[in-house]
């Protein structure tokens, strides 16, 4: 066998580092956007960027959400990027408003609105197999006319940043738009430019519904009901609450007494010592992450913990609703904690208890011009509704995305979504998700998870613009085997059992595809180090030599006398062992 070089192969022009420039477009400029708008320039030298949002200011649902009572469910100093470290924060849980000032300051510390176009949506994305590049159609209001208009632009790397709960769409509930007062949906609230504190002090005198008992509908009751003359919850299922999470871990950390954590709200005290001593507020943070990090065994039924945790949730609504017992009997569930969405709905349950608040768990029939009509033949006048119902859990894009063969990612997406690590699909080549299908969590921390999934889309495009590849596509077997793996993985799990969560889609039962199939640090570790034999490669090169890339043997420091030449005595290159690294 001959082994000598080829007389047709020729060396490629370019150092091995000599980067070609690639070209990466995302879409949504929300939390899983502003990391993709950090690390992509970061770790991809010589990328051009553009990030396209079609709302008119960053931070995703923190922007585009302002209804009674916003606020994050996870400790704040928890919610935040690996690398951010903000300490003043107002409370345990932050408002929506301060979350999204947070991700506005993040992105003018990084001076990310370079990348950024504001009201600019995305409305079609098409793969060009002949050239290995997504077109992307945008529309936007045209600078000169104020009209609508649409521009194409192209890229090398299409990475979708939205999430799957964007879209929102009102209850099917006859005579909803029958109804002749005030009518909001909790995703639609309007308020600007009032606060919806301004608003809603305009509904002092009046009758307020709610419908839902989700986390948004928890905090717009425990919002409204100090300020209003009556407020009606209308459930649409059952639903855990639980005691505080990590409350008494947080009360021990702040030094305040065991059980004082009534006032969610930081003492400025408290925000002083976080501001000056980062030492404090590094070990606050650390000990909460590791505390939520811990609770991965309650998604197992028959666990410990989950029985535990059961039974604490139990008792914590029920002394809750002492006042009103009967709400307990109709709240309380008997499908497993974490089977839905599980929340601790600060207030919520104190809210109930009060006299201007009532509690309907009889199915709605219909609404009238003047308010809501029960199953029961009972009619409630009300002056204002408010739909908490949540978003469409379809999982149909807002927009075509149209891969190898003209394939709709829609279509592929019936009757369910499905992908391969939650972060790409086959027949869709170059294009990576975060808080795609199954990336969301139901215990653990989400935000480190979806920095690994913007992580991974940034490593696969180091890799097509180092080996100069035209395109990345995984493998259909390597997406079946995680199919595999995650079907089976749910079976054994709490959401296994039969509850309606946005989870199934909306459904009591079916495939889980809203979580990631593990806990956040197995998502983690398992993105961290791609798996890049699942993928099937094209050249960019005419060259018929996948080493190409090697290039003309040197690096373009050493061709240009210029730059560090001896990085590897360097950090992040740098590697020193300890001193003990071996025992005997």
């Amino acid at each position: 066998m001959d082994f000598g070089a080829s007389s047709t192969y020729a060396l490629g022009d370019f150092c091995v580092d000599e980067y070609k420039p690639i070209k990466v477009i995302v879409v949504g400029a929300g939390f899983s956007g502003i990391t993709a708008g950090i690390r992509f320039p970061q770790k991809i030298p010589n990328v051009q960027l553009s990030i396209y949002e079609k709302s008119a200011g960053v931070g995703g649902t923190w922007h585009n959400n302002n209804y009674p009572g916003l606020a994050c469910d996870v400790p704040a100093h928890c919610y935040q990027l690996s690398f951010a470290d903000k300490r003043d924060w107002s409370g345990f849980y932050a408002s929506g408003p301060e979350i999204q000032q947070h991700l506005q300051d993040l992105v003018d510390k990084y001076k990310l609105m370079r990348y950024i176009r504001l009201q600019h949506e995305v409305v079609h994305a098409e793969y060009e197999a002949a050239t290995g590049r997504w077109n992307i159609r945008v529309r936007r209001s045209s600078p000169e006319t104020g009209l609508l208009e649409e521009f194409e632009d192209s890229a090398d790397v299409l990475v979708t940043a939205f999430g799957v709960l964007s879209r929102w769409k009102w209850p099917d509930i006859t005579g909803l738009h029958d109804f002749k007062g005030e009518l909001h949906h909790s995703a639609g609230f309007e308020p600007q430019p009032k606060t919806w504190q301004e608003t809603a002090e305009a509904w002092k005198n009046k009758r307020v519904g709610v419908i839902g008992v989700g986390s948004s509908a928890l905090q717009i009751v425990a919002a409204l009901q100090p300020g209003v003359k009556k407020l009606v919850n209308y459930s649409r299922g059952k639903t855990w609450l639980s005691y505080p999470f990590m409350g008494e871990t947080m009360a021990e950390l702040l030094g305040r007494e065991s059980g004082d954590m009534k006032d969610y709200r930081f003492t400025a005290e408290e925000i002083a010592r976080f501001e000056t001593d980062p030492e404090f507020a590094r070990k606050f943070r650390l000990t909460l992450e590791t505390g939520f990090n811990s609770l991965h065994s309650w998604t197992m039924p028959g666990t410990p913990l989950q029985l535990r945790f059961q039974a604490e949730c139990r008792r914590h609504m029920q002394e809750k609703l002492a006042k009103k017992p009967w709400i307990a009997e109709k709240l309380i569930p008997d499908f497993p904690v974490a089977c839905r969405r599980l929340t601790p709905g600060p207030g919520y349950l104190e809210a109930l208890c009060e006299d201007n608040v009532d509690f309907v768990s009889s199915p709605i029939k219909r609404v009238t011009e003047r308010g809501i009509e029960t199953e029961d033949g009972k009619h409630q006048d009300l002056d204002v509704i408010v739909c908490a119902t949540g978003y469409d859990t379809s999982f149909q894009l807002p927009f075509k995305i149209l891969g190898r063969h003209g394939i709709d990612i829609n279509e592929r997406w019936k009757p369910h979504p499905v992908s391969y690590l939650s972060v790409t699909v086959d027949g869709f080549p170059n294009m990576f998700m975060a808080l795609g299908p199954n990336s969301n969590i139901a215990s653990g921390m989400l935000i480190p998870l979806l920095e690994a999934q913007v992580m991974y889309a940034v490593q696969a495009t180091a890799k097509i613009q180092r080996e100069r590849l035209k395109s990345m596509e995984v493998k259909s077997r390597a997406l079946r085997d995680f199919d595999q793996y995650l079907e089976t993985y749910f079976s054994k799990t709490v959401f296994n059992a039969k509850c309606r969560s946005w989870y199934k889609m909306g459904k009591e039962d079916g495939r889980v595809v809203g979580l990631w199939p593990g806990s956040p640090l197995h998502g983690i570790r398992a993105l961290t180090y791609p798996r890049w034999e699942d993928y099937d490669y094209e050249l960019e090169d005419t060259i018929e030599n996948g080493l190409y890339w090697l290039g003309d043997g040197q690096t373009y420091n050493e061709k240009t006398l210029t730059g560090d030449r001896a990085w590897y005595l360097h950090e992040p290159y740098l590697d020193i062992p300890p001193s003990k690294s071996c025992t005997p």
